[in-house]
């Protein structure tokens, strides 16, 4: 065996507030087939939380731990990490991302006598990015060292200890963010090309939560600018005479800026700082770098050089005009877009319209429904508009009918001054100055949601950073009950009025005329009047989807062996998720199974349901309100509630129901109804008055008095 593959590899990884990454992280490490390691933690300063949570971790002797008193920065981490190696290798990984179990093995087995050696990263959004194929045999290639440092990353480069000290390899301490520049300068000095593997060896995971910790790349545009800019002005000073160094700094400079010039610009409170800065950096770059550009950025670079502030501004504007155009040619959706942000965004706001959505326009349903119907049954006045996805949708009063996405939706949203939505809504709807977005959101949370959440198994990565954008638009969400306030203030950082009313969607279960409301329910559906009803009402599964916001779905209650048990008594009616893309198979199931997932109004399935089947839907805190039996189907209980989501409730000791994990369950549970109604009295009593009190039938009222009669 070659000496090199007996070396020790010093793995340095700076830690800061990460606990939800670094378990994953020093996994990946610990299980490396390659043994011979030295594993170098920093805690950087982390809170007394996230320290303790790091130490439980630090059981291997190779792990050697060191920790800073305050927060110093990843630069000075790196430099004390490096200030403690032994090893003959080098290794740098953030705290959030993984090794493939075979990555060292690989980098050391074909290092041979370069100074260093990169592998292949893959950016892990998701994990089932995991999962990706490697190329059937090892492929090493010599690449230039600035086009494997192309992107400014250190990161998945194993080096050797001899090449640090001799090349004085440290990071610049003087910034928090684009430090790996200054760990990266000796290479592109002295080597003129380094070898590379065709291998996946690490997984750059992109962080969920940029808003509550960041990484160092999901910081503000301004600060990345900034940090960026002071690390290009002091390597020039220092390193400005090599022409190498300064073509690969040079590069650097451009490629940021041609990325993010239009994200600086936007923000017009700090135009002059960040021209300023741009300028001074600018006229460091080599003109004849400069002549390779583009010509608008060309243009726009000679304007910064200059200090021609107003003819940059002027020449930027039609930059950005000349882009939205260009991509709003490309297709009819990106047109309609640009039409509403150009030219319907500056048509006056009509103070009397209210525009109405409910489940992405899916449904005429839910609470803004009853807002709805309450301002057209005691004749406010004020013009309605219904979103829905098909535009021949039918519905009580003289509504407005638009289609989702067309021409006439983007119009309406506009100019109405009211928004009235159960979701969230699309992100690049712009809410004017004079809006008013009422959220009445969609149930009582068991599952934790967004911020709530450590980690996020959604088909979107981007999850918490787009749900922070959207709610940012929100002046009123409704609340259900004390229970709910206190997780939405947490979960969607939630700051502007809440407004405590209980859910308008719940008044029908309180309505008087509820016997003729099932009477004709039935009889549109073609339930039987002698037969009793059993609503099974499942939720979605985070991990297990096509693509965002269509979920997968298997039955997993066995519907044919409930009709041979239960048939002459009762029939099921299906409810699914709106989320879940699959149809429900009741084939051989006429006349006792009724799919009804695309039923409007869920509330009156409530009324005409004998119990309820769910899981971990937040349905039967609405269901509760009628005080009937409910059942919960947790099949997959454990996974759910431990690596998925998660839950607010003690929902084993809670809940108002037994927890059934098999199909022979549910329907002994059925067949014995009356004895699960008094086992589970008093737990279902202390649940009522918890999560239902608020309820009274007059929630619609009070919300529509607070929101258009200013009524408080």
């Amino acid at each position: 065996m070659n000496t090199i593959q007996k070396a020790t590899v010093s793995i340095i990884i700076p830690y800061y507030n990460s606990m939800e990454f670094i378990g994953d992280c020093l996994n990946s490490v610990l299980s490396q087939s390659y043994t011979n390691l030295e594993i170098i933690i920093i805690n950087d300063g982390s809170d007394t939380e996230n320290t303790g949570y790091l130490e439980t971790l630090l059981q291997d002797k190779r792990i050697v731990y060191l920790k800073n008193d305050s927060k110093q920065g990843v630069a000075y981490s790196r430099n004390k990490g490096l200030s403690s190696v032994t090893g003959e290798l080098v290794f740098f990984l953030d705290s959030e991302d993984i090794l493939t179990e075979n990555g060292i093995e690989l980098l050391v087995a074909h290092i041979k006598e370069a100074p260093a050696i990169a592998g292949k990263t893959k950016r892990l959004l998701k994990p089932t990015d995991l999962e990706i194929p490697q190329p059937p045999e090892v492929i090493v290639t010599d690449q230039p060292s600035h086009k494997i440092f192309h992107s400014g990353s250190i990161l998945n480069v194993l080096m050797r200890n001899s090449f640090i000290k001799e090349r004085s390899i440290r990071f610049y301490e003087e910034t928090e963010g684009a430090t790996d520049i200054s760990g990266i300068i000796p290479f592109i000095l002295y080597v003129k090309s380094l070898p590379c593997l065709n291998i996946y060896t690490y997984f750059q995971r992109v962080r969920n939560d940029p808003i509550s910790n960041p990484s160092l790349v999901q910081r503000s545009i301004q600060e990345r600018t900034r940090d960026f800019i002071k690390n290009y002005m002091e390597l020039t000073k220092q390193y400005g005479k090599s022409e190498l160094l300064k073509e690969y700094l040079d590069g650097l400079l451009l490629r940021f800026y041609r990325r993010q010039v239009i994200n600086i610009f936007q923000d017009k409170k700090h135009m002059d700082e960040f021209f300023a800065l741009l300028s001074s950096a600018m006229k460091e770059v080599n003109p004849a770098t400069i002549a390779s550009q583009p010509r608008h950025i060309k243009r726009e670079i000679n304007q910064l050089r200059s200090g021609s502030k107003d003819k940059f501004i002027k020449g930027f504007r039609f930059h950005v005009e000349v882009r939205d155009f260009k991509n709003a040619i490309k297709g009819f959706t990106r047109l309609k877009r640009y039409i509403y942000n150009k030219f319907f965004l500056r048509f006056p706001m009509k103070e009397n319209y209210i525009i109405f959505e409910s489940f992405l326009g899916k449904n005429y349903s839910d609470s803004p429904r009853n807002i709805y119907e309450y301002i057209i049954e005691n004749n406010l006045d004020y013009q309605c508009i219904w979103v829905f996805n098909e535009k021949n949708r039918k519905i009580p009063g003289n509504a407005k009918i638009v289609k989702r996405f067309s021409l006439a939706y983007y119009y309406y949203f506009a100019v109405s001054k009211y928004w009235i939505n159960n979701m969230r809504q699309p992100l690049h709807l712009v809410k004017r100055e004079g809006n008013v977005f009422l959220e009445t959101w969609h149930g009582t949370p068991l599952k934790k949601l967004v911020f709530d959440m450590k980690d996020v198994y959604s088909a979107n990565p981007r999850y918490k950073q787009d749900f922070y954008m959207q709610s940012r638009a929100w002046d009123y969400l409704l609340s259900p009950n004390r229970y709910s306030s206190e997780i939405f203030r947490s979960a969607f950082k939630f700051d502007n009025e809440m407004l405590e009313y209980g859910y308008p969607r719940n008044d029908i279960l309180y309505s008087p005329q509820k016997e003729e409301i099932v009477a004709r329910v039935k009889n549109n559906i073609g339930i039987p009047d002698n037969k009793k009803v059993v609503l099974y009402a499942p939720t979605w599964r985070d991990d297990d989807y096509y693509e965002p916001g269509k979920y997968k779905f298997q039955l997993q209650l066995d519907l044919h062996k409930m009709k041979e048990t239960l048939g002459d008594d009762y029939v099921v009616a299906l409810r699914m998720h709106y989320f879940i893309a699959d149809d429900i198979n009741v084939e051989g199931l006429d006349g006792f199974a009724f799919n009804l997932s695309k039923y409007d109004d869920i509330a009156e399935l409530y009324l005409i349901s004998d119990i309820l089947i769910t899981d971990y839907s937040s349905v039967f805190f609405d269901y509760a309100n009628l005080k009937r039996p409910i059942l919960f189907f947790t099949y997959d209980l454990d996974k759910y509630r431990d690596q998925l989501r998660g839950f607010y409730l003690d929902f084993e000791n809670e809940g108002p129901g037994p927890l059934l994990k098999t199909s022979d369950a549910v329907i002994e549970a059925i067949s014995n109804i009356d004895e699960v109604k008094k086992q589970y009295a008093d737990r279902y009593d202390a649940f009522y008055e918890r999560f239902c009190s608020w309820h009274d039938g007059k929630s619609t009222e009070k919300v529509v008095k607070r929101l258009l009669l200013n009524d408080k």
